[in-house]
């Protein structure tokens, strides 16, 4: 008897590195959180961070499917002189939300910061997320200025 993903117990979760096959099923899940993306996209996107150490990618996975994932990347800093942390991407699929699996996600980023010894840790979200402001709020993140953006695309694009 198959079961799908929403049966499983979290007990079946595993949080691991992101693989490049992951590719399609980490595009549909950046798709739920708006950002149209196919799995071609999406593997063309991972290439490049898998290969570059300063990017850590965990997915969460239950069954052989996955159902979560956060992005993060490590920097220096003009401001301080330590390094600094940011989750640059957190998504969990719709049907597999208020259960747990964002905390695991989040503490598994925690952690690979702290062990390269890396303990300020930024992130953004939308204005329009306030349930993900309360959630990183609850995780103990304060709200401290706002993000702006630009696309500087050219005349002739």
């Amino acid at each position: 008897m198959s079961r799908t993903i929403e049966a499983v117990s979290l007990v079946d979760l595993t949080i691991r590195d992101a693989r490049l096959n992951d590719a399609a099923e980490l595009g549909a899940l950046t798709c739920e959180l708006g950002y149209k993306t196919t799995g071609v996209e999406m593997a063309t996107r991972l290439e490049t961070v898998l290969k570059d150490s300063r990017y850590k990618t965990f997915v969460a996975e239950i069954g052989g499917k996955l159902c979560g994932m956060i992005g993060t990347v490590w920097h220096s800093s003009y401001l301080h002189n330590d390094l600094s942390g940011r989750i640059i991407a957190l998504v969990v699929s719709n049907k597999m939300r208020r259960r747990g699996i964002a905390c695991k996600l989040v503490a598994a980023a925690e952690k690979d910061f702290l062990r390269r010894k890396i303990s300020r840790v930024t992130l953004t979200t939308r204005f329009e997320r306030e349930e993900a402001h309360r959630f990183y709020e609850k995780l103990g993140y304060a709200r401290s200025g706002f993000r702006f953006g630009k696309n500087l695309r050219r005349a002739a694009d």
